[in-house]
């Protein structure tokens, strides 16, 4: 088969890279529907709760008084000095207004981050399992991601030993996700201050913590950052955040973190000739979630560890899969070891995690992520974002499917 000429022309980082697992199996779930099936989607790394009140009437606010136009490339002054106070008090980090950035949600932090420190050949160590992204950013900039393959013996998480394996002259930068997505681990601050030890031993190695989900913590477990247990760090740490799970605001792309001024300057440089500043609007309910009541998080905090309780129990009980209980986010990132090999009751054999994944959908009208595309297999992650009713509905026709495996 010939190749397609215009591909040729595309940038050879870009046509290099994968699209996103997740957003293929949405498309995937898309179609479904559009052909009529009730498919209930597993797939999607969204709260599906509504932004709380006073956050949308901010926004409205924010309409009603004009506040259209553009702002500073790095976010309007309130709200970085709201990000600015959500890291002193909430994580014990030293920074001051000028320490912050606004971006068009946290993926661009993380895409700014590296595209502003990368050159060809560049290593980035990246454990998995992984969000999608982080990869394909890491490619994207020119760099190469080293993968330490931490498995469930580790709780899926770092060891001291694999970061010291995987680091090199090369190394530019080591990426933390805690509570991790897909897995729900969370690093505790001894685990951190292990790996802490680790870094200080090579000064050349940035560090990136993604604390997306820093609030959604469960069990009454401690969070901590790198940053903050190690402040040593700190001068070549990017500490990134963000309102889209905390506040339910995942389409209002508002994304923040702290970093050393250096990169900073080199971040804002880049954005001021790329997308500019966030939305307006964006920003004003930013602000009003970080400065107004906090009631929300708590709240959603507690359904999220119901509906984890009540998920991990039907996994573990249905035939061919494994869940340990996650200790934050909202994923389960559960073993379907025990069905591969099989056979699906529509005929598909199931050789694989993302033919488990494919068969959920189009026999059991289930749609989840297999866990390959996050650099572990045989897994499958689910969101349990979604309400009780549909929960426990998806629950069952995934317990159908697999008993009826064989």
């Amino acid at each position: 088969m010939k190749s397609d000429p215009y591909l040729q022309r595309l940038n050879v980082h870009l046509a290099s890279a994968q699209p996103s697992a997740t957003y293929r199996m949405m498309d995937r779930v898309a179609a479904r529907r559009a052909e009529g099936a009730k498919v209930i989607s597993l797939s999607a790394g969204e709260p599906d709760f509504d932004t709380p009140a006073h956050i949308r009437a901010a926004a409205i606010d924010a309409i009603g008084a004009g506040h259209t136009r553009y702002t500073q490339v790095a976010g309007m002054r309130a709200l970085r000095e709201a990000v600015a106070r959500k890291f002193q008090l909430e994580n014990g980090l030293a920074c001051t207004w000028q320490d912050t950035i606004v971006c068009s949600g946290g993926k661009q932090v993380i895409y700014n981050a590296l595209a502003a420190t990368l050159n060809v050949g560049d290593e980035v160590v990246v454990p998995a399992p992984y969000w999608v992204s982080y990869p394909e950013m890491v490619q994207l900039c020119g760099g190469r991601a080293v993968i330490a393959t931490c498995d469930n013996n580790s709780g899926f998480k770092l060891t001291p030993e694999k970061l010291s394996q995987a680091i090199s002259a090369r190394t530019r930068w080591l990426i933390l996700n805690s509570p991790s997505n897909p897995t729900g681990a969370v690093y505790s601050r001894d685990e951190l201050r292990a790996l802490a030890d680790v870094l200080l031993k090579h000064p050349h190695v940035l560090v990136l913590s993604d604390d997306i989900y820093e609030h959604l913590i469960f069990d009454g477990a401690e969070f901590c950052t790198i940053a903050q247990v190690e402040p040593r760090l700190a001068e070549r740490t990017v500490t990134m955040n963000g309102v889209s799970k905390a506040y339910a605001m995942t389409g209002w792309r508002i994304g923040f973190c702290t970093a050393p001024r250096w990169l900073l300057d080199a971040m804002e440089k880049l954005q001021g000739q790329q997308t500019s500043g966030s939305c307006s609007i964006s920003q004003h309910a930013a602000l009003a979630a970080l400065t107004g009541p906090q009631d929300f998080i708590a709240s959603s905090r507690r359904v999220f560890q119901a509906r984890r309780d009540m998920m991990v129990e039907a996994l573990n009980a249905t035939p061919g899969f494994r869940c340990d209980t996650p200790a934050g986010a909202f994923y389960a990132f559960a073993s379907c070891e025990g069905l591969i090999g099989k056979r699906s009751q529509g005929g598909a054999l199931l050789r694989t995690d993302e033919d488990v994944a494919l068969a959920l959908l189009d026999e059991a009208d289930v749609a989840v992520v297999h866990g390959s595309a996050f650099g572990l297999g045989p897994y499958i992650r689910i969101a349990y974002a979604l309400d009780d009713r549909a929960l426990q509905q998806a629950c069952n026709s995934i317990s159908r499917f697999a008993s009826a495996c064989n």
